[in-house]
């Protein structure tokens, strides 16, 4: 009997990536409301497996974003390898809008503040120090001006992520444009008040009054 338990463990781990993977996939076109009874139906699963990996519908987006994250991250060291620090950014910043722009439910996600708020810390705590170098290399390259943070690329996504939610149905590229204005305005514009800190992030993805 004990030597059964590995396989059942695969098993189970099987079937958790293949809702994952179920969920995104109906989510992209339908948005997060898709039902528990059509992500089952879909995967070949019956309701009490469903709810055995995600008892609450929250399990289930908490564990999206959480993929979502290691493919951020997976981004953003690319990125951090490009020798023009700049590009690197503006490269980075429209990956991840590409990757929104095909999923109406991760852009629901996204800036539904949906996420829990130890997901959002610790999302924070892997990409800030990589987006920060980059823009350090930047500003000593005169590529940026000094007092440019990471929190202002994450207004910059939120911004452009939320023209491209208001726009998805009629104008599925307007986002590409609002993007050039944002990575314009990042660049060359004369930024009023003070440089936003880390925990501003916190607050873009998470609503605490929840």
């Amino acid at each position: 009997m004990a030597e059964s338990n590995p396989p059942l463990r695969r098993d189970a781990e099987r079937n958790r990536q293949l809702l994952l993977r179920t969920a995104y996939e109906l989510m992209a076109s339908a948005g997060l409301d898709v039902a528990y009874e059509d992500i089952a139906r879909a995967a070949g699963m019956g309701m009490g497996t469903i709810y055995r990996r995600f008892p609450q519908r929250q399990d289930l987006l908490d564990a999206l974003f959480s993929e979502h994250l290691d493919t951020v991250v997976s981004l953003a060291e690319q990125a951090s390898r490009h020798d023009d620090a700049w590009v690197g950014l503006a490269w980075f910043l429209e990956q991840q809008l590409e990757i929104e722009a095909q999923s109406r439910g991760l852009g629901e996600l996204l800036r539904g503040r949906n996420q829990a708020t130890a997901l959002v810390i610790r999302a924070r705590e892997r990409m800030t120090p990589i987006v920060a170098d980059l823009i350090a290399r930047a500003v000593r390259a005169g590529q940026l001006a000094p007092g440019v943070t990471p929190a202002d690329f994450v207004a910059a996504h939120v911004m452009v992520g939320s023209v491209m939610d208001a726009s998805r149905t009629f104008a599925p590229d307007l986002w590409r444009r609002a993007l050039a204005v944002a990575l314009a305005g990042l660049r060359h514009a004369e930024l009023p008040g003070d440089p936003p800190g880390e925990t501003v992030i916190d607050r873009f993805y998470n609503d605490e009054k929840k």
